[in-house]
């Protein structure tokens, strides 16, 4: 069985913005991500972004504009990320769905497809739902905050940036 980190992808992986990440020019990816995603990758995790993306819902993006962030992400990160799931749904704009996090529909879809063992397994995200999407999932977590933030019970530990989780999940075997 395989090993993974599950990534949230806003706020992890590139700075979160108010108004929705949808564009490569609002696509900043945080000094250290690249790094930490090869430490990840060169222990042997699989890598796989599980992220809601409410603007399809509301009609501000597309898919297809999800897949050319992942893409450019994927460019300047050396093709590391194994796989994207992503839910387009919100429930005040089109539908409830089972994938959107809180749920951990999405992490369980990629741990069937790509064979992974929850329990040598990780998310790594920066909100209240993507600990506890994880933890649904059987998945440790840490959690992407401030150290000050006060809603931290469902994260094992907090970090403040994807390269300092990376070496907390390395230095745990």
């Amino acid at each position: 069985m395989n090993k993974c980190i599950f990534l949230d992808r806003d706020g992890v992986l590139n700075v979160d913005r108010p108004d929705y990440v949808y564009r490569i020019d609002d696509f900043i990816i945080p000094d250290g991500v690249p790094q930490a995603l090869q430490l990840l990758k060169d222990a042997g995790y699989l890598l796989i972004i599980i992220t809601n993306q409410a603007g399809i819902a509301r009609g501000l993006y597309t898919r297809d504009d999800v897949m050319k962030c992942y893409d450019y992400l994927q460019q300047q990160c050396g093709n590391l990320i194994d796989a994207i799931y992503y839910c387009p749904h919100h429930p005040k704009f089109d539908s409830e769905s089972l994938m959107r996090k809180p749920g951990s529909l999405m992490i369980e879809k990629a741990m069937a497809k790509y064979n992974i063992q929850p329990d040598t397994s990780w998310m790594i995200g920066d909100a209240l739902r993507d600990m506890q999407a994880g933890r649904r999932a059987g998945v440790r977590t840490v959690r992407i905050a401030h150290p000050t933030a006060t809603d931290l019970q469902e994260s094992e530990r907090c970090a403040t940036d994807l390269l300092e989780a990376s070496h907390y999940v390395l230095s745990q075997g």
